[in-house]
């Protein structure tokens, strides 16, 4: 089987993710907050956000990818980052980051 595609920069796309066997992915509401906040960490640098459905075992995202000149303004508009070098943050790594943090979360909370 092949890997998909790599998201690219400037481009819309409809994300959606569900459940091994339909099970929920998100038990109890405090989980909802929880992707949301790692959601802001990890997306809001890379897209923007026209709408999101998040359902008790699966979701759906509504984007648009950030170019890499939209990343780089928004990195010098922000706060300051120190000495770090600036440089492009992958659409699809940051996603990759998301859905990592979020099941091992889970996992690690829920045995």
């Amino acid at each position: 089987m092949s890997s998909p595609r790599p998201l690219e920069f400037g481009k819309h796309y409809h994300i959606y993710n569900r459940g091994n066997n339909r099970e929920s992915i998100f038990l109890e509401d405090r989980n909802y907050t929880y992707f949301l906040q790692l959601y802001v960490k990890y997306i809001e640098p890379v897209a923007y956000t026209y709408a999101y459905c998040l359902l008790s075992n699966h979701f759906h995202l509504l984007i648009r990818t950030k170019t890499v000149e939209e990343q780089q303004m928004a990195h010098q508009t922000g706060a300051a980052h120190g000495d770090k070098p600036w440089k492009p943050q992958w659409p699809s790594e940051q996603f990759g980051h998301l859905f990592n943090a979020y099941a091992k979360a889970i996992n690690k909370g829920y045995n």
